[in-house]
């Protein structure tokens, strides 16, 4: 028979009203349900949010109201003292004798998980000035007897960390700054290991879920860069057609409609691409900003789009000439070699004039009989060669913005020129070739095979790694 799985370490997050600890929930839960805002008393029951991977709890954070009235609990105490080794059991009879009791409400929220056995987090504001009004909060949580930890948190611009570190040292053995805004996810991780030297029966079970969340980082990477081969695959095949009485109907007004519906087409799946994207980094909820400077915001096929997020004409070329020589080169073993190599020269020249003739092209145009009589205009797929570019730069700037972003941030997704460095700037040209490849295919209706598609991921995964 299998021993059964340890239950999973719970933490409190406990500490003064409105110094952060909902956000350090949200933070380490990845939960953006968690109610954060700048008025004190906004949480006023102790609920539990656990972390959940592959369906399996790794460990459970308790958001609790803040203390209200820790000198008049530490002066209960103080006079139902009965020793040291009988100090938790006071704190027990606290609860017991004040659980109705209005005036203790928020103290019994937040202790009652603790003498249930979760761990301790105390959370203080590092932005402000340390005061003796802390030390009564900090000495009835020494007297619970359970495993703690301090967190100073950093709300304002004020640095205090100093004084606080002093005052902290003296009730707590491990004493940490954690930005719950603006921590990453290494810095997390490393504080979950942190936690570990709480208490040594969680040290083994947080460490295997500080790896399984390292592990799943990869996998959500992977996914992410599946999704975005999904879109380029789908944008790069899409078609619009329009029927037509006869080919003398066929007008500008008709193919610019046509036209329109196709980018309309193209964006809508561009956006639910980057739905997709939120939902596994849990942001379903998160929306790009509407303001000028935004580079995700701005029109996809806009000129602005293109010369941000696509090739430049030098790169355009010495892509298209690279893998245009790829294909040349084919030629020259599929006749033994005797071409004396001219395949790859004449492959190379025509890759480069057709990656630079077809910048400007949006997609293909054409008039076609249908087979019940009539005929139909049919525009697509896009064979401009830079719009896959622009397509995947946008997608990895969202990716990126997305798994960095904190489950703490409430502010919608800001995306500002220090973002919009040239991304293709930083693809390497081999890389840059084989992803031309794929595109060109694509561009040729020419379906990839799953081998061909699990590559191009494995490259869009890489380039999400390094950015």
């Amino acid at each position: 028979m299998t021993a059964a799985q340890p239950a999973a370490p719970r933490f409190a997050i406990v500490g003064h009203p409105n110094k952060g600890k909902s956000s350090i929930v949200a933070t380490l839960a990845e939960d953006d349900t968690v109610a954060i805002a700048a008025d004190p008393g906004t949480t006023t029951r102790a609920r539990t949010y656990p972390m959940r991977c592959d369906g399996e709890t790794l460990y459970a954070l308790i958001d609790t109201p803040g203390f209200q009235r820790a000198r008049e609990v530490m002066a209960w105490l103080q006079a139902h003292d009965r020793g040291a080794e009988e100090r938790s059991e006071v704190v027990a009879a606290f609860l017991r004798q004040h659980a109705v009791d209005p005036r203790f409400h928020d103290e019994c929220e937040l202790l009652k998980p603790i003498m249930a056995g979760a761990g301790i987090l105390y959370v203080v504001d590092g932005s402000r000035p340390y005061g003796p009004e802390y030390e009564s909060e900090m000495e009835v949580l020494r007297w619970t007897g359970r495993p703690r930890m301090a967190l100073i948190n950093l709300i304002g611009t004020g640095d205090h960390v100093a004084s606080w570190r002093a005052a902290l040292g003296q009730f707590f053995s491990i004493v940490r700054v954690f930005d719950a805004v603006r921590a990453d996810f290494n810095a997390r991780i490393e504080l979950l290991r942190a936690f570990g030297a709480l208490d040594e029966h969680w040290a083994t079970q947080l460490q295997r879920a500080a790896n399984m969340l390292v592990a799943e980082r990869e996998q959500r990477r992977l996914r992410t860069a599946a999704r975005i081969v999904e879109l380029l695959c789908s944008v790069l095949s899409a078609v619009e057609t329009t029927p037509l009485q006869s080919v003398d109907r066929f007008d500008a007004v008709t193919q610019e409609r046509a036209r329109e519906r196709l980018r309309d087409n193209v964006r809508n799946k561009e956006q639910l691409a980057r739905h997709a994207v939120q939902e596994i980094y849990h942001h379903a909820g998160l929306l790009a900003e509407e303001e000028a400077a935004s580079y995700l915001t701005e029109d996809l096929f806009s000129s602005r789009s293109f010369s941000v997020f696509g090739l430049s004409a030098a790169q355009l070329a010495w892509t298209g000439a690279a893998s245009g020589a790829l294909a040349g080169g084919v030629i020259d073993v599929m006749v033994g070699g005797t071409s004396l190599l001219l395949g790859s020269g004449i492959g190379a020249v025509v890759g480069a004039f057709s990656a630079i003739a077809g910048a400007n092209t949006l997609a293909k145009v054409e008039v076609l009989g249908r087979p019940l009589g009539g005929y139909e205009l049919r525009l697509g797929p896009i064979t401009d060669t830079n719009f896959p570019w622009v397509i995947l730069g946008r997608a990895l700037l969202h990716a990126r913005l997305v798994a960095e972003r904190n489950h703490a941030r409430r502010e919608t997704l800001v995306v500002d020129a220090e973002h919009g460095r040239h991304l293709a700037d930083a693809i390497d040209a081999e890389r840059r070739r084989r992803l031309e490849g794929y595109f060109r295919q694509l561009r040729q209706a020419l379906s990839l095979d799953t081998t061909q598609r699990n590559a191009m991921r494995d490259d869009i995964a890489a380039l999400l790694a390094a950015s």
